[in-house]
Order: structure tokens, then sequence, then C-alpha cells
């Protein structure tokens, strides 16, 4: 059933994208996976539960938070080590992170529509046919199957990361297991978060509700959880009833500098060559001369700040700094923007995408959004060396460089703001008022 599910979504999309220039067809139900409301419902609990966490004190809400449109509000994320919510958290002096998440938080609207078949900023995973999970992750090989959708997959890998949710070597047993490289399997993390859950009476008659298997005796599984989570994000965040797709099912046209930026988007600012199709996203991976800020995606052992992109997956230099074409569905309200979150103004965004190799050498730091955190690498290394900034100018040199006047980037904004939907921002079933773990529920 899953190489159908996700055989279906790579053909929609090579289907689904217009060509540049071109108004998108409107969203229809056709574009999305069914979804279980039940099944959402459970996932709704366990995606603000924070007993997933290595240490039982971070949520996949505290980097996704619908008060932050489905982000955190930060240029990285403090995962572990840090206490406090969106541009408020804040370092815990007894707990201190050894690094900021390296990339900035992504937002989750509209990641049950079928044509979403890459995920993550450099798409390390992604559907894949041929593989017997159907996915190709990291994991490789001992990728376990029962996922029911890359959403499902892509969902729960945070919990494997020390920075994430983890937690620091030697913290707790799930720490202990990703250190020694235990992850599926009986005494893996994934097993051990599956016992915790399954272990709370209110999950097991809840997870035995809605998966008849279960209520037969089957053992809860890693994937049930991550599918419970999958469906809620996929019915909470569908995100297709904003002015634009108004506009699109010729309901009510949009006017004013909201359509002249349209026209700008679709036309001589040439955002279509990148932002095409329904959702704004060709799901490709390009080179734009995005400041590079923070501990960069590098291993433990690694001194350098860097963040190659798209090349750590492919091992292509013709991959260098290129990152994944993100959805604009709501993106006024998921800022900071760019990979690593360079930018907290929408309109300097604008003015540096269009002319990247310029406004390299024009970036303010003081555009980041970055919770003080002593003691790790610094978060300037990269941008404060003129080589580094030197080799992610030349990876974008195919960028074009256009400049926007003032009145262009206001008639964006207006079109941008037209891709704010208050259903999916507000969410539909919004944040618990607690969780059958009974730890606290971050809001």
């Amino acid at each position: 059933m899953i190489r159908l599910i996700l055989a279906a979504g790579l053909a929609a999309l090579c289907a689904g994208a217009a060509p540049a220039g071109e108004l998108p067809a409107p969203v229809t139900d056709d574009d999305f996976l069914p979804v279980s409301e039940a099944e959402a419902r459970l996932g709704h609990l366990l995606f603000y539960d924070p007993v997933l966490s290595g240490n039982r004190n971070i949520s996949c809400a505290t980097c996704h938070h619908p008060r932050f449109g489905t982000s955190d509000g930060l240029s990285l994320s403090l995962g572990e080590g840090g206490k406090g919510l969106g541009p408020d958290r804040v370092v815990d002096p007894g707990n201190l992170p050894e690094q900021r998440v390296p990339r900035n938080s992504p937002a989750l609207f509209n990641l049950g529509a079928r044509e979403f078949t890459v995920l993550f900023h450099d798409g390390r995973i992604g559907v894949d046919p041929s593989r017997p999970s159907g996915l190709r992750t990291p994991l490789e090989d001992e990728m376990v199957q029962g996922f029911a959708s890359i959403l499902s997959a892509q969902t729960m890998f945070p919990v494997l990361s020390p920075d994430e949710m983890a937690g620091h070597y030697g913290e707790n047993d799930v720490s202990k297991a990703v250190r020694t490289g235990q992850i599926t399997g009986p005494g893996g993390a994934w097993y051990i978060i599956a016992r915790r859950v399954s272990g709370i009476p209110a999950y097991a008659e809840a997870f035995a509700a809605v998966y008849p298997d279960i209520a037969a005796g089957r053992p809860l599984d890693f994937t049930d959880i991550s599918n419970a989570i999958a469906a809620f994000m996929e019915f909470e965040w569908r995100s297709d009833d904003s002015p634009f797709d108004r506009h699109l099912r010729g309901e009510a046209p949009l006017i004013g500098a909201a359509a002249t930026g349209m026209e700008l988007f679709y036309g001589r600012a040439g955002c279509v060559e990148c932002h095409s199709g329904k959702f704004q996203t060709d799901h490709g991976f390009h080179a734009m001369g995005q400041p590079q800020l923070g501990p960069g995606k590098a291993e433990r052992f690694e001194a350098h700040s860097r963040d190659i992109g798209r090349m750590r997956v492919t091992n292509d230099p013709g991959d260098a700094y290129a990152f994944r074409t993100p959805s604009l569905r709501n993106v006024l309200h998921t800022g900071p923007w760019g990979h690593a979150g360079a930018f907290s103004d929408i309109r300097a965004f604008l003015h540096h995408h269009a002319d990247p190799r310029a406004g390299m050498e024009r970036y303010d730091p003081a555009q980041a959004v970055l919770p003080d955190l002593p003691g790790t690498k610094p978060d300037w290394a990269v941008a404060d060396d003129s080589a580094e900034r030197a080799l992610i100018a030349a990876a974008a040199a195919a960028a074009p460089a256009r400049v926007l006047t003032e009145g262009e980037v206001e008639a964006l904004v207006a079109f941008l703001d037209a891709l704010s939907d208050p259903v999916a921002l507000k969410g539909r079933l919004g944040v618990p008022e607690a969780v059958p773990s009974g730890l606290p529920v971050e809001r």
C-alpha cells in the first residue's frame, strides 16, 4: 500500500507544477492523501506530548508551534538544553545545549499533499519505490517498513537528534541508544519510545481504538506513533483556503497591491521559476546565496561551520550550497526566513533573494534571532570569513540578479499575505489542554 501511495506522489510531483509564468490550477481534495480524523486526534496528543523526547522535556510543538506559523520564531532552534517557547526560549543554565539546531525549523503546511515526495532542507528523505521501505533515508538499509508516508518517516528523525529531542550523550535511555547506534529493533531508540507510550494506559486504549491489529494484540510499534503524528499534521495544517486559493477558484479575485504582487511573482520578478505549482515550490534544490550562521551542518568531530546543503546528500559538487525550495503557504507567519533563518525582515529577505551575490556583502547580522548561547561554536564563523562567503556566492553564480524597487517589494509582500489561510494558521484542533503523559503542554 505504501508503495502505491508514494508512487502516486511521484506522479503528482511530475504533473503538478504549472509552466513558469502561468497560474497554477486550484488545489482540490485529490491533491491530498486521505486522512483518518480518529488517527489525527491521536496524533494531536502525541505531537504536543514531551514524552517522546529523551528527557521528557521537549515535544514536536517546541519547534513547530502554531503560535509561530508551525515554526518557532527563531533563526536556529534551541532543542535540548533550552527552556521557554519561541523567541522567548533561552538556555537552561542547568542543562547547557551542546549547540544550536543547525537549520531553521521548517513550516508544516500541506505536507499531506501527494506532491511532497522529498523533505528536509537538503532532501535527505525521499520517496524511493525501489527500497523495501519505499523510502530513502539516512538509515539506508536499516530503515524499517511500516511508515505510512514520507511525512510519517520525516516526523520521527528529530527524536534521534541529541540537539533536538534525544538529549545529550548518556543523559537518558534514548540518548544512550542513539549514541551506540541502536535505532531500530529491541533496545533501540524507537523501541524505547514505543514502550514508553504503550505503558501509558490512555495511549494504550487510544491506539487500540484506532488500529484494530493493536486491539487484537499486536505490540505498539514506533511507526504507529509516527503514522498518527503524520495524520495529525496532514489534518491540522492543510492550507487551501487563502485569498489566492479563492482567486484561483474564481470566487473572489485578488485586487490592489496583492494583484500587482501576483503579476510580479508570476512575471518580471521571476519568483515562479522556483516557486511554481499549487504550493509555490518546484521541490527542487537551488543555491541562492543565503548567509550561513550557527554551527553549520557538520559532524561533531568537524571544526568547520559551513553547510553545503544538498551536496551532503548527493556528494555532487554541483549541489554545493543548494537547498530545497520551500512552499510559500502562510510564509509571512513562518519567519525568520532562509535555511539558517538569517532574515527576520521579509522585505530584507526579498531584496537579498532577488540579488543574492550583492546581498551577501550587505547582510546585517542583526536580522538573526538567536538566543545567547555561550561556550559553543561561534555563530558567525562563516559570515565573518570572506573566503567562506565567496564559496557561497560562487555557488549562487547562476542565480539571476534582479533589482526590486521598494514598491515592488511591498506588492510582493501583499501577494505573499494573500497566501495566508486563517483556518490553517489557527489549526483545526488547536493546542490540547492536557496530554496523557501528564507532562506540561507548551502553549
